[in-house]
């Protein structure tokens, strides 16, 4: 894995109470193209088996707060960041799904929906379900378990 990566604007990334060992860190990088978005995450929860893995759900939300109430640890992360009304999947801040392995994620994808400017101060969140991509308004990706705060 990368080790040096320069970056643009970085989300360090906590669990919350459920899953207190979650961390990593989300890099953006601006480039003419558009954002190389880079996500190192370790102690995501296992599968129970070797044939099924986990898949969860990654996105960029349009709060710029990781915190909540009794219900919601991360409720002030608000919805998916989506400026232009678009209907899911085709949020601005709809990302692919991390993909654990031994307990961690690796993802680096390239993406032209918005620039690092954009999303200063809001929140990128893991999901504990992956993204089915069509439910309404946000994919039916389950509760919110690690969230991390869009920095300089």
């Amino acid at each position: 894995m990368l080790t040096n990566i320069l970056y643009d604007a970085k989300a360090d990334i906590k669990g919350g109470k459920d899953f207190p060992k979650i961390n990593g860190t989300v890099y953006f990088k601006q480039t003419k193209n558009g954002v190389m978005v880079t996500a190192k995450i370790k102690n995501l929860p296992q599968a129970k088996d070797n044939c099924t893995g986990r898949f969860f759900g990654f996105h960029i939300h349009s709060g710029n707060s990781c915190t909540g109430n009794a219900e919601d640890e991360f409720a002030n992360v608000k919805t998916h960041y989506n400026p232009t009304n678009c209907p899911h999947p085709f949020h601005k801040g709809d990302l692919p799904p991390l993909i654990e392995n031994n307990g961690d994620a690796y993802m680096s994808v390239l993406i032209n929906k918005f620039t690092v400017k954009d999303i200063i101060g809001r929140t990128v969140v893991i999901h504990d379900s992956p993204d089915d991509f069509t439910t309404q308004p946000s994919g039916n990706s389950g509760k919110k378990i690690a969230c991390g705060v869009v920095r300089r």
